[in-house]
This record gives C-alpha cells, structure tokens and sequence, in this order.
C-alpha cells in the first residue's frame, strides 16, 4: 500500500515514548551523495520523533555525510522494519535552526512524508529488522530522552 502519511506501527515507534522498551530498533536512513551513489546511516528512536503522520523530526550528527546530503538534497529516505511490514518511506527536509545552548549537539531537521510504501510479502513473514545493543543503556537512553525534546522543540 502507498500512501503520504506513516503507518499506525511505525507512528507508535516513532512517537519519542517508552525509549527503552525501543532501544534495540534501528532504522536506515537513506540519501544520495555528491556522486549519487546511494549513502545508508543507521539511526535510532532516540534520533527521530513523529510530530504526527506526516512530519517527522531527525537529528543527526552535524558535520556527517548524512547531514551534509540532508542540507544539499532536501530528500531522504526512511526504512524501518515494524513488526511483520517493512516501510519505505519518502521525506522533504527542512533545515531547522540551531537550539542554544544544548548539550545535545545535533542537526535538526523536519521532515515531511511525500510517499510511503509498507511492504509485506504474501509467502512470508519479517521476523525481524535491524536491531543494535547499546553498551551503556543508562547513558544512551538519557541522551536520547534530551534529543527527543530537543525535537519538539
């Protein structure tokens, strides 16, 4: 199914609540370098917050080949794995200015959904998606929760 705005699963997951619950998903982000060769960045739900199902906030790294394709393309493209469908989803960005003084250095972003495809194949289920164990959950998950605000902000 296509469709402009996200899925209620992948809402629920992006929705900056219950972080810890969340912390082993991890989602793919997509832009296109200088070259055009496609660039892939994991980020986590500590990095991207739904406002709703059109507008979404990343924050990223400053200074990353991320960002950098982020602010010369405007576009991305967002891959999350919930549950038994797979979203692949399109984005406008917006640069948003700099929060001062923040502890959390991150560029941010606001992202508006254009296109969004949940694809499930009919002869098989999706166990799983990418997932990551933090080293230091007690520190990440802090930083997380001030990136989330900082987001809604």
């Amino acid at each position: 199914m296509n469709t402009c705005e996200i899925g209620t699963e992948l809402l629920h997951l992006l929705d900056g609540q219950d972080l810890a619950m969340k912390q082993h998903d991890a989602l793919l982000l997509l832009t296109v370098n200088e070259e055009g060769w496609p660039h892939t960045a994991m980020i986590s739900v500590g990095e991207i917050v739904a406002l709703n199902a059109t507008t979404l906030r990343i924050g990223v790294w400053p200074g990353t080949e991320t960002s950098r394709n982020m602010v010369r393309t405007g576009q991305a493209t967002l891959v999350a794995i919930v549950q038994d469908l797979a979203y692949y989803t399109r984005l406008t960005l917006q640069n948003l200015a700099s929060l001062e003084p923040t502890e959390n250095l991150r560029q941010r972003f606001e992202a508006r959904v254009v296109w969004t495809r949940e694809d499930k194949a009919p002869y098989a289920d999706i166990v799983s998606g990418i997932s990551f164990e933090l080293h230091n959950p007690v520190e990440v998950l802090a930083r997380w929760e001030r990136t989330v605000q900082d987001l809604l902000k």
